[in-house]
């Protein structure tokens, strides 16, 4: 039997002169302190980087970090057929966008790290020596099936009701001898090669993974390609040999692949290699009507990574909401820890969920909206203009036109006991800042309905006569409520509140109908400040522009 499987090892890799222990001198353990962690990323090349793709990066990377261990990044594209152009550049800088930074691995300027190569389809040769190992020890055989071929075995198996897939009898390459192997090699049949599984039909395991504990699960028994009859190893065969020769001690990844664990788990065992821990991360969910589904980069467009950059939501709010999905404990940690930043946090896997996250996308802007609110105005400022010179280059022209004047715009509100909380994204800054600018600048709000046409006349004429760009903020409020005493209003709204028939209204009415001529909005920051920032003539321009519109 021995003799067989050599000969057929040979023939098969005639040019794989090398040992898995060659391997192993080649990639040997790594010398890291006792509980550091090997953690990895190892997306595929396929032009779409999915949101949920941050969530084992992070874990993966805060397992690293915080053990002092080694985060790095892999590239699966063993599958040609979808592998994009220039994706593999999309997945660094996607990652790197969001502070994600590996120690080894893939990068724009080529590999980093003395484990690699890190691209799967540059280690053929490393997955052959461990394919003619598995073969000569009789683990591994080469398959002629044809499609037509398996097609009629899928379709007996369907009408007998069993498990589909190669093995056991429906395997008639399985036993081949080496004569009939050569034969066969020799007419240039195509061929696979598969695992010969050790498990047995109604074979059960047990495994305890790091998040969902302990689980038991059917064995797997059924003949898996290993290899493509193009050479090229399947991703099952490729993780368990780059997972070992890279030493990755955890292995995080979304709970879709627990039902390949058992597989992998058997590849580990007959490879002779020692299996890492497995993290499986719920799906991330969806409120979708009554009930929920998996979020979805066909109907949903921020299941798309990009998303989140066009629209412009801060780096650092995208880190925070990931980790409130990912430890139930950190909202908690980060209201008694207002300043300090996310690497302070002390991650623990027993704090993440069991069952699937739900997404929310107020809940990102509610977190975003406190992020933007704690930066200093020239901290917004910078990310505007960033985020702007991609994606709204005429907003861009506009506020880096005038960088001082536009750090005055992001600090009104600001440095207050409660500071506004307007902005959940940078793209929601054009219709926050537009009326700053004469060329955005128009009248979309209606003025108050209890004011009528003559009084909001008779308080845009008057008002410009007395207003000051000299006056402070008690000053310029002075002024306004002595214009509502003159006009029959209230200079406080509870007197109006308590006689209402004494007044047209109160001084709010007043500077309301201030607020919208100057900005066009009912809703906008402190007027005072927007006021000093226009100056004196755009203001007056704007009181007579909205006067002689109104028809009484």
């Amino acid at each position: 039997m021995e003799d067989k499987n050599l000969l057929i090892a040979n023939l098969l890799f005639p040019d794989i002169t090398q040992t898995p222990e060659d391997m192993e001198k080649r990639f040997p353990e790594r010398a890291l302190a006792e509980g550091a962690k090997v953690t990895r990323i190892a997306p595929s090349p396929t032009g779409f980087v999915h949101f949920g793709n941050l969530f084992p990066a992070f874990v993966s990377e805060r397992l690293a970090r915080q053990s002092g261990g080694v985060f790095l990044l892999r590239i699966e594209d063993t599958d040609s057929q979808r592998r994009v152009e220039g994706a593999v550049d999309t997945i660094i800088s996607s990652f790197a966008h969001y502070g994600l930074v590996f120690d080894e691995g893939v990068t724009a300027n080529g590999d980093s790290g003395i484990y690699g190569p890190y691209s799967q389809s540059q280690r053929a040769f490393i997955y052959h020596v461990f394919a003619k190992d598995l073969v000569e020890r009789g683990l591994a055989y080469p398959c002629f099936l044809t499609k037509e071929e398996l097609e009629d075995i899928r379709a007996q198996q369907e009408a007998q009701k069993v498990l589909p897939g190669c093995y056991g009898r429906w395997s008639r390459y399985r036993d081949c001898g080496f004569e009939t192997v050569k034969q066969l090699i020799d007419e240039g049949k195509p061929y696979v090669l598969r695992l010969r599984s050790p498990g047995k039909e109604g074979g059960r395991i047990t495994f305890t993974d790091v998040v969902k504990g302990k689980l038991e699960m059917d064995e797997n028994y059924v003949d898996q390609v290993l290899l493509k009859s193009d050479g090229i190893p399947t991703y099952h065969f490729a993780h368990a040999v780059d997972d070992h020769l890279m030493r990755v001690t955890h292995v995080v990844r979304g709970e879709e692949w627990l039902s390949s664990l058992p597989l992998h788990l058997q590849l580990f065992r007959v490879l002779n290699f020692k299996a890492p821990k497995y993290l499986h991360i719920s799906l991330l969910m969806k409120q979708d009507g009554g009930s929920k589904r998996k979020l979805s980069k066909r109907h949903d467009p921020e299941a798309a990574l990009t998303y989140y950059r066009q629209q412009g939501y801060p780096v650092r709010a995208v880190r925070e909401y990931v980790m409130t999905l990912l430890n139930s404990n950190y909202e908690e940690w980060r209201m008694q820890n207002p300043a300090l930043p996310l690497e302070d946090f002390k991650f623990t896997t027993a704090k993440m969920a069991h069952s699937g996250s739900l997404f929310d996308l107020q809940k990102l802007d509610d977190v975003s909206k406190n992020t933007i609110a704690a930066m200093s105005a020239a901290e917004v400022t910078k990310q505007v203009l960033d985020w702007s010179r991609d994606f709204d280059p005429k907003l861009h022209a506009l506020l880096s036109a005038d960088r001082a004047r536009t750090e005055k715009i992001f600090e009104i509100g600001r440095n207050d006991a409660k500071p506004r909380k307007d902005i959940a994204k940078w793209s929601e800054i054009r219709g926050y800042t537009d009326f700053f600018f004469d060329s955005l600048f128009e009248i979309k709000d209606a003025f108050p309905e209890n004011v009528s046409p003559a009084d909001t006349k008779q308080i845009l004429t008057r008002y410009k006569s007395i207003y000051s760009e000299k006056d402070d903020p008690q000053q310029w409020f002075e002024r306004v409520k002595e214009l509502a005493s003159d006009l029959g209003f209230a200079q406080k709204p509870k007197d109006y509140k308590n006689n209402p028939q004494l007044y047209k209204g109160h001084v709010g009415d007043i500077s309301m109908v201030l607020r919208v001529a100057v900005t066009g909005k009912t809703k906008s920051p402190d007027l005072f400040s927007i006021m000093q920032i226009l100056g004196k003539d755009c203001v007056i321009q704007r009181l007579c522009s909205a006067a002689n519109k109104i028809k009484e």
